[in-house]
């Protein structure tokens, strides 16, 4: 269901895409739109990986210098059958983790040394078991597609509407179809990132649940979850707050609640994630 929800969803995001660059200019606009989804995925794909282990710091450590984190990750990477990613950690006091790459070929886990401070041996499993489960699900890939069609949905939007009032806009204004464009246009921007968090939500309940199974037991990642929610409130991540875009990758949102938090949430309601975990170890 998680699947073919994504696969809706990205399906919505891309129709509409496709419509706001009609809209700006006919069979040019979507062609203009086709080459600029082409080119800012071309980017995200090859280079979004570095660039946000740059944003945060992120240092890329071996056995020796963090052993027990190197060792969880590299037995979850045997488990799962899937290349041993490399493994990175942040000097950051705020406990979280996210997982990066394209493709489990080019993968990378993070790690704070929040994390590492407050989570148990089978909690720290449990989180890079849900990393891991992002990385072979390719759930950074999907991540990547719907962040740049959403940013280059807005980019779209603001050119037409500039176009609008730039050019026939005395036409535009008094046509009611030129009134509804214009609502369109400043609406699509609002819709698809409400689709982007959409998708945000549904993969992180499935690396949730192959996490879970990864690891062997649910309830060492409810646990985990639970504290993760607990150290975020008191301690809020203030470079996340410097780039909210990244906000998607980490396992427990890292931006303090604001209004209509749960309408533009980039994670699912904790309460509902530990629930489903909570009846996922029932029905072993």
């Amino acid at each position: 269901m998680n699947t073919l929800r994504t696969t809706l969803l990205l399906t919505g995001l891309t129709a509409l895409f496709l419509i706001v660059g009609h809209m700006l200019g006919g069979q040019n606009g979507m062609f203009l739109a086709f080459l600029l989804a082409m080119g800012t995925n071309f980017w995200a794909y090859w280079f979004s990986d570095s660039v946000v282990l740059n944003m945060y710091g992120a240092r890329e450590i071996d056995a020796h210098q963090a052993p027990e984190l190197y060792h969880i990750v590299q037995g979850l990477a045997q488990r799962a059958q899937t290349p041993m990613p490399r493994v990175y950690l942040i000097d950051e006091p705020t406990p979280n983790a996210f997982a990066t790459g394209r493709n489990p070929e080019h993968a990378a886990v993070a790690a704070t040394t929040g994390l590492l401070r407050i989570l148990n041996r089978e909690e720290l499993t449990a989180v890079m078991a849900h990393e891991m489960a992002h990385v072979v699900h390719r759930d950074i890939l999907i991540a990547t597609l719907s962040a740049t069609i959403a940013g280059a949905i807005t980019m779209l939007a603001n050119m037409a509407q500039w176009t609008m009032f730039l050019g026939n806009s005395r036409d535009n204004r008094e046509n009611n179809s030129g009134i509804v464009g214009l609502l369109m246009l400043i609406l699509a921007p609002m819709a698809a990132m409400l689709i982007q968090l959409a998708i945000s939500r549904s993969r992180e309940y499935a690396a949730d649940l192959q996490g879970a199974r990864l690891c062997g037991n649910p309830l060492w990642l409810a646990g985990a979850l639970h504290k993760l929610e607990i150290g975020n409130q008191r301690l809020p991540m203030q470079a996340a707050h410097t780039h909210p875009a990244t906000a998607q990758l980490f396992i427990v949102n890292p931006l303090s609640a604001g209004m209509l938090a749960t309408l533009f949430a980039t994670h699912p309601p904790m309460e509902e994630r530990i629930q489903r975990l909570h009846n996922l170890a029932s029905h072993r």
